[in-house]
């Protein structure tokens, strides 16, 4: 899940030189590490005959062009230069991101960024400048998080290339990669992580679907069910306790039971994950590593981002039929609105289609 998350605001950073919420310093940084992938990368023609690629990148190089010509031709996404070259950045993740809340809330803090707007995470190209701000939140008294990115788009101000930080994927979860980043050129809402990550996740899992109804076998389309049932499932585990933190946050209780609380609720978290793992899932150990980690607010926050209103995003694209163009178009117009009339639009879709079930 670290590997999957993506990142949008150290990028959005990079095109400017002074903003709101940052610093000099800050944007230096941003710029140079867009600059250093603009660099390194080269068309995936060259990488591809070049004789020190390996077997195993090159055949992999040859599936994410195919992968990419199919976003553009069959799900309407942008058809621009991005995943068109590689880059080797050397290092296991582009970008590391520092999520925060406060120790007593499981909102997530934002910085501000010129045309990005406001984004609920801050991002940087080096892991030692990244745990550098985060020990100056957790000084402050927050929650933080940070997390390894393999990707993040630029929202097509630069051609946004492949890189190694996810080559290694598996062919579907490449596909993931590549449709939820196009998504964030095809429809962004400044100043709204939540809606941007849902609606980038809805599309993902759309795009998968039909890639594998026309490239993949039957072993594919299995495996991939099963996945995304298991997705689903910690999703909701998550947004579960999630929820149950925000109440006992938001009760009369002083700190020093809110605290006790939180600790009881993080561990029933644990448990029911167990419990998850161990009967449904048939022991699949998959998530282990994550439940691992230290879970806190900033921890929960973040999947919420990526997951809370991917069923509203489904149930608009049901109701379009699934015909996803006219989908982007909705959508569109909805990121065309203000925050609250976008919230009450999406709520508005799952009750409509909870009601036709």
């Amino acid at each position: 899940m670290r590997r999957r998350l993506a990142g949008i605001g150290v990028a959005l950073a990079a095109t400017a030189l002074l903003g709101a919420c940052g610093t000099p310093g800050y944007y230096l940084q941003a710029a140079g590490g867009q600059l250093e992938i603009l660099r390194l990368s080269r068309p995936l023609d060259d990488a591809r005959i070049d004789p020190a690629t390996p077997d195993t990148l090159r055949d992999k190089l040859a599936r994410a062009a195919a992968i990419r010509d199919f976003a553009s031709r069959e799900l309407g996404l942008p058809d621009n230069g991005s995943y068109r070259k590689y880059a080797d950045l050397g290092r296991p993740y582009v970008v590391w991101n520092v999520f925060a809340t406060d120790e007593l809330s499981i909102e997530p803090r934002e910085w501000c960024f010129p045309i990005a707007g406001c984004v609920s995470y801050r991002g940087y190209f080096a892991e030692a400048d990244a745990e550098a701000f985060a020990a100056a939140l957790r000084a402050q008294g927050n929650d933080v998080h940070v997390a390894g990115i393999a990707a993040y788009s630029t929202l097509g101000w630069f051609d946004d290339p492949l890189l190694n930080t996810f080559m290694h994927y598996p062919e579907i979860e490449l596909a993931r990669l590549i449709f939820h980043e196009l998504a964030h050129q095809r429809v962004y809402a400044a100043g709204d992580s939540e809606f941007n990550e849902s609606f980038a996740m809805a599309v993902e899992v759309a795009g998968v679907r039909r890639w594998l109804a026309r490239e993949g076998s039957d072993a594919q389309r299995a495996a991939f069910a099963s996945a995304q049932r298991r997705r689903d499932d910690f999703a909701s585990l998550v947004l579960k306790y999630r929820d149950a933190l925000d109440a006992a946050f938001r009760g009369d209780a002083d700190a020093a039971h809110k605290r006790a609380e939180k600790a009881r609720i993080l561990s029933e978290l644990q448990a029911e994950y167990r419990a998850l793992r161990d009967g449904v899932w048939g022991g699949y150990s998959g998530y282990d590593r994550w439940f691992g980690q230290e879970i806190n607010n900033a921890v929960l926050a973040s999947i919420g981002l990526y997951h809370q209103r991917v069923p509203a995003f489904e149930a608009l694209l049901a109701a379009e039929g699934g015909d996803l163009p006219r989908f982007y178009e909705h959508v569109a117009q909805l990121a065309r609105l203000s925050k609250d009339r976008r919230d009450a639009e999406l709520a508005r879709a799952v009750a409509s289609a909870t009601a036709r079930r």
